[in-house]
């Protein structure tokens, strides 16, 4: 009996860890590519805003997003990287992505970070970098400060994306506008 009671006491003491508000997503937005040229392009812009606020990218090699794309076809992606805030990688910045529904509209997505004020110097000097050579870039929602709903999800507008009504209450949210 002693056994069972401290074992449910352990189970009780366990649960969903909270996210730090660092990693809330503050921005995220689509950058449509027309191919390879394009994909190193925004690359070289993420790196070049990211080492003048003292982070770095990581990104998958194209024989990395390949062999994913042949061993798991939904997951098929042009595009994969990260940025990161210290050589521990232990603050993530940004997460850029297409996936097999959206190929070559790259999705990025920015966290608030640990320090904001650098996190925020970068999503600034990035998007307008970005903006300024893919001047249809398109901003995406974001639900509660975490979710960017599925491609299929939403509806696009002249300015970016909204959160299609019939999809809603998939999120539990009410959509805006």
């Amino acid at each position: 009996m002693l056994a069972l009671l401290a074992i449910l006491l352990a189970g009780a003491s366990c649960g969903t860890a909270t996210q730090s508000v660092s990693n809330d997503t503050v921005g995220a937005f689509e950058v449509p590519l027309a191919g390879a040229k394009d994909r190193a392009a925004l690359l070289a812009v993420l790196r070049s805003a990211a080492q003048a606020e003292g982070a770095h990218i990581d990104a998958a090699t194209d024989n990395d997003l390949r062999d994913i794309g042949a061993a798991m076809p939904q997951a098929k992606m042009s595009v994969h990287a990260a940025v990161w805030r210290g050589s521990d990688d232990k603050e993530n910045w940004a997460v850029i992505m297409d996936q097999a529904d959206h190929l070559g509209l790259i999705w990025i997505m920015f966290a608030r970070g640990v320090d904001e004020t650098r996190a925020r110097r970068f999503r600034v000097r990035v998007m307008r970098a970005i903006k300024a050579r893919w001047p249809n870039t398109l901003s995406l929602p974001i639900i509660d400060g975490k979710t960017i709903p599925l491609h299929r999800d939403l509806v696009k507008t002249p300015t970016g994306y909204r959160l299609d009504p019939s999809a809603a209450s998939k999120y539990d949210r009410k959509p805006a506008g």
